[in-house]
């Protein structure tokens, strides 16, 4: 009966495979929950603090630095089943002593908690979504991506709207730190799928049954390393940095916009977790009816491309009319289309790399380059708001950066295609 249900949402072909699909998605479905949790109150302290936002990012891309090597070298000391619990079980401990922060020192110490907290929640969001679909990636090859990854993503959408309910409804009744504390249970139960997912079920791209407890090979630099020698890598980079510009934009906007229009954080906050919340619905729909339609039927290139076209058309929107409703509008459609239809189709484009390229390129490209593309964009906001341009001459001039998005989304779409089909992946 299972088996049945889901076949109503995504081609199944054995049982084996229903089983890593079912423990992949309930994987997702935890991290996200334990995400969206946490997303409104970092994104509320973008609208209190939001005369250093640029600063704030700086600080992060620089953690960056220092986080993604130390990552790359747990890869290379320790097979997947240890360092993806090791990596969520260390921001469960974050989570606990930022509690600990914020119950025992005193009330003047809160500004500077808050931008702590800004800064690691930004790099918790990019770890453990990145850990995550590296680990989905090793897990399913190419052709099972293609059919499975959107079911995978929808059951990430489904605890995103589970976290920012929580956070919704939560979020005027108790003490926010309280957020902190409860965010740490679906964290741990994600570990656990995890490492379930990594007992029962093999590496997609290698036939050997002993490499998912093998230690990936290389150093603390090689995902640096291939990103400069692999045009399509840095096609990949390419992408993020044009997508982190188009986000930055938006977020920069988002958080002028909102504090101007409430002036209560904990009204912030929880009107915050209702955009997210909306976002997810509307993700839903994206990944249960429409991405692996378009995947099937136009390819990779196009379902990537189709976000960056929408965002040309919506900046065009906000330049003339530059309103919160409008922008409101814009950013459920962007932040919907992207993790709806963006992200999966972005995942597809690892499966057919090698699995240091998934451990280690796709880590850096994912943190620092996200990160140092989120910093460089930062900057360029705060010139052009410098120079005297409006909410809507920033969208104008973000407009045409977006159709070089779209661009770049169909290059990189025909270059997986062509790598698919010489690895006899391409159906």
């Amino acid at each position: 009966m299972l088996r049945a249900l889901v076949e109503k949402f995504v081609e199944i072909r054995d049982d084996n495979e229903l089983k890593g699909l079912l423990w992949g998605t309930s994987y997702g479905f935890f991290i996200m929950t334990a995400y969206y949790i946490l997303r409104p109150v970092r994104d509320e302290i973008s609208s209190a603090d939001r005369g250093n936002l640029q600063i704030l990012w700086t600080a992060v891309f620089l953690v960056m630095l220092v986080a993604v090597p130390l990552y790359s070298w747990a890869v290379s000391r320790w097979p997947r089943r240890i360092f993806v619990p090791l990596a969520n079980r260390f921001f469960v401990a974050c989570l606990v002593g930022f509690w600990l922060s914020l119950v025992f020192l005193p009330g003047d110490a809160r500004p500077w908690i808050d931008r702590v907290f800004y800064v690691w929640t930004s790099v918790f969001a990019l770890f453990v979504v990145t850990v995550f679909w590296g680990l989905m990636a090793d897990c399913f090859s190419n052709n099972q991506g293609k059919r499975l990854f959107a079911f995978i993503a929808m059951g990430s959408s489904l605890g995103a709207m589970v976290g920012s309910s929580l956070t919704a409804v939560l979020a005027e009744w108790v003490p926010t730190f309280s957020l902190l504390l409860i965010a740490c249970v679906p964290l741990e139960i994600a570990t656990w799928c995890a490492a379930v997912l990594n007992r029962r079920f093999a590496t997609g791209d290698v036939p050997g049954i002993d490499e998912k407890n093998k230690a990936i090979h290389g150093n603390a630099l090689s995902g640096m390393k291939a990103v400069f020698s692999s045009p399509y890598l840095a096609g990949i980079a390419a992408f993020i940095a044009l997508m982190t510009f188009v986000s930055t934009m938006l977020y920069f906007q988002q958080a002028n916009l909102i504090y101007e229009a409430f002036a209560d954080r904990g009204e912030r906050t929880a009107f915050y977790a209702k955009i997210d919340l909306a976002v997810n619905i509307l993700t839903l729909v994206f990944q249960l009816y429409l991405t692996v339609r378009i995947v099937r039927w136009l390819g990779v290139g196009v379902t990537l491309a189709a976000i960056p076209v929408a965002m040309a058309a919506g900046f065009f929107a906000l330049g003339i009319w530059p309103t919160l409703a409008v922008l409101v509008v814009v950013q459920v459609i962007y932040r919907a289309g992207r993790y709806g239809l963006t992200k999966p189709a972005r995942e597809m484009l690892w499966t057919v790399l090698s699995r240091e390229d998934k451990y280690k390129a796709k880590p850096f490209l994912d943190a620092a380059v996200y990160r140092g593309g989120d910093l460089v964009s930062g900057w360029i906001y705060a010139g052009l708001a410098a120079v005297g341009l409006s909410i809507g001459a920033i969208a104008l001039v973000a407009a045409p950066v977006a159709g070089v998005w779209a661009l770049l989304a169909v290059r990189l779409g025909r270059r997986e295609e062509l790598l698919a089909k010489s690895q006899g992946e391409f159906v």
